[in-house]
């Protein structure tokens, strides 16, 4: 079949929650992905800041194949030794001392939330806590992990989510002040809003919250799923101001490909939280999904990915900075890392599809942002090349 063919049996098969672009994407290689008739696609979405590794990682795909060989799929009722060596060095680059793998972000935002209130349910016997989340968060599409999205238009077809959920502002501490009652047990945000516009939390407002939390016995919770596992050039991006949550989640990059999440926490939570019965999963932490993180932990070291997101992240920061001043329509820049976005005064749509066209892959994060989540492998060639396509599309 041909692509048009193939794009209509999606229509007539797949259930229609995405609006997706016209390609069928087929094989990739480094920052290239290329679509079944053999378009070549420079790639600055990374499967939305999942392929950190870039593709057809030979080390990354060796592994995963020497695994399928072994086991796959034990459940949890056993252990395993992937699972086992992948919570250690995940334990070792986040500082955190318990890990739950998970099979994706929202299933580490749902048994996060879940933590926190059974610690708040041990210290007083209460089932009416409240968590405080951010405005303009997106936190996944589970029915908990909605529950603490903070948009309106994600939440209301869906409603009534679960209850006690107060939304604050990113970014405006006396915001969060005044949502907290007697009855908060947890405030939880992204330490840089994604979909919500590639906001970076500042030093400040992170640091008052982790300050307000220990002042008033609140669990900080931390949601590290995009912008984690090195996107800011720190494996997590609180590690740059050294605020510690309580409890974090992180998924995206941490498989590089294969569906796999986890939520962490302090050994203080983990030792009064969840216990056997209280939560779970069949496929979570099966030996196939932590041999992929295992081996992506041990890539990033092996490979000083952390050190390269620091070098290249200036240059895509100055050459975005240039295109904003050629172009009035650009109207910000805003982001941390390789998790940078451009705001325009109008909806993006059109610059990304042409954008397509001229072998250009790009996200939104909104109607009017275009995200840059490329691999984190990328070099200043990439960068050019990005800046060399986006320029002729917005110009035109």
């Amino acid at each position: 079949m041909n692509m048009q063919e193939y794009i209509q049996e999606a229509e007539a098969a797949l259930l229609h929650t995405y609006n997706r672009y016209q390609i069928v994407l087929d094989r990739g290689r480094g920052v290239y992905l290329y679509d079944i008739e053999g378009t070549k696609y420079l790639d600055f979405c990374a499967g939305i800041a999942v392929f950190a590794l870039g593709y057809h990682n030979e080390e990354y795909n060796h592994a995963l194949k020497a695994q399928i060989d072994k086991l796959i799929h034990t459940s949890n009722y056993y252990y395993n030794v992937p699972a086992i060596e992948a919570a250690k060095k995940l334990k070792k680059v986040s500082g955190m001392d318990r890990v739950f793998f998970t099979n994706s972000g929202a299933e580490a935002v749902e048994g996060a939330v879940k933590a926190a209130r059974k610690y708040a349910y041990l210290k007083d016997g209460s089932t009416d806590h409240e968590i405080i989340a951010m405005n303009h968060s997106f936190h996944g599409r589970t029915m908990g992990a909605l529950s603490v999205t903070g948009n309106p238009k994600y939440r209301e077809p869906f409603e009534p989510m679960i209850g006690n959920i107060r939304f604050a502002e990113m970014n405006d501490l006396e915001s969060v002040k005044a949502a907290v009652t007697d009855k908060t047990c947890a405030v939880l945000l992204e330490t840089v809003q994604g979909e919500g516009g590639m906001v970076p939390a500042t030093e400040e407002f992170l640091k008052g919250v982790r300050a307000l939390c220990d002042e008033r016995g609140l669990l900080l919770l931390l949601d590290e799923i995009q912008c984690g596992m090195g996107r800011t050039g720190y494996m997590y991006a609180w590690q740059k101001y050294g605020v510690k949550p309580d409890i974090m989640t992180t998924a995206k990059a941490l498989g590089c490909g294969v569906p796999v999440g986890a939520f962490l926490m302090t050994e203080r939570v983990g030792a009064a939280s969840l216990v056997a019965g209280d939560h779970g999963t069949t496929y979570g932490g099966n030996p196939l999904a932590c041999a992929a993180v295992d081996k992506v932990l041990d890539l990033f070291e092996a490979n000083h990915i952390l050190e390269h997101v620091r070098e290249v992240a200036p240059y895509l920061e100055q050459r975005l900075e240039e295109l904003k001043e050629r172009h009035g329509c650009i109207l910000e820049r805003r982001g941390a890392g390789l998790m940078q976005g451009l705001v325009f005064d109008r909806p993006v749509r059109e610059i990304i599809d042409r954008g397509l066209e001229e072998g250009l892959i790009l996200i939104n994060a909104g109607t009017d942002i275009i995200r840059f989540v490329p691999p984190l492998i990328i070099t200043h060639k990439h960068i050019d090349e990005m800046i060399d396509i986006l320029d002729d599309c917005i110009e035109e």
